[in-house]
């Protein structure tokens, strides 16, 4: 399926998928200013998966935004697969979001009346897939997360543990090359909640993609191929 494209800005480094320069987010102005971010750097490879850690304010979920562009910072740049995230306009975003960038999220976001396959097919209405390749690609998408036998089932006949599997594979429908995913097990027991991050983990590896979660759970963090530390917004540790 060919996806929507965005013209790269800067060559393609094979290894490279994320790099993050100096970037910074302030909220507010003046005396109310209040820095969520602060001159953080690092690059994330292909077939990496970077835990983002850190305490509750930190930001984590700033800076994921920041990469994912569903926000923009205040200084610095951003680059994911060759396209200046920081210099995109609305429709070059949209297009990133769609062919390139993915998100998981704590809330799952599952659409409550939708399938869990029609949910795991939305990405692709979206990006116009005919029918017959879309339902084909849903039905493998369900079975890598193990969930073919529930394709029917609406969210609130699944658990908290199947809600995030279909989550994941929603996210893995157009194929991305960079999954964020802001603390994807927050709602899940411990055990459901590793299961959810071996699953992410054995993607990331399989495809060859990048993958940004943030999470506070030591048990996960250790399932990371190399972790980010963030504290009061700066980047303490990599």
């Amino acid at each position: 399926m060919s996806s929507p494209t965005v013209e790269r800005t800067t060559p393609l480094d094979t290894e490279e998928l994320v790099r993050v320069e100096a970037v910074s987010r302030v909220f507010g102005t003046g005396e109310r200013a209040v820095p969520a971010v602060r001159e953080v750097s690092f690059t994330a490879r292909r077939g990496e998966l970077v835990a983002v850690r850190g305490r509750s304010g930190a930001g984590k979920t700033t800076l994921l935004n920041l990469v994912g562009g569903l926000d923009r910072p205040t200084s610095g740049r951003v680059t994911v697969a060759g396209h200046d995230v920081t210099a995109a306009d609305e429709r070059e975003l949209l297009d990133l979001r769609r062919g390139t960038i993915a998100f998981i999220f704590q809330t799952f976001g599952l659409v409550p009346i939708l399938s869990a396959a029609e949910n795991v097919g939305v990405p692709l209405r979206l990006a116009r897939v005919p029918a017959a390749e879309r339902e084909e690609r849903v039905a493998v998408l369900l079975e890598l997360v193990g969930l073919g036998g529930q394709a029917a089932q609406r969210p609130y006949e699944l658990s908290g543990g199947q809600q995030q599997r279909v989550a994941v594979a929603r996210a893995l429908a157009n194929e991305p090359q960079l999954l964020i995913a802001d603390e994807p097990t927050g709602q899940l027991d411990s055990q459901t909640g590793r299961s959810i991050m071996d699953l992410i983990r054995a993607v990331v590896h399989a495809r060859q993609m990048t993958a940004l979660v943030a999470t506070h759970d030591p048990a996960l963090i250790d399932l990371a191929d190399r972790t980010i530390t963030l504290r009061d917004g700066h980047l303490v540790d990599d």
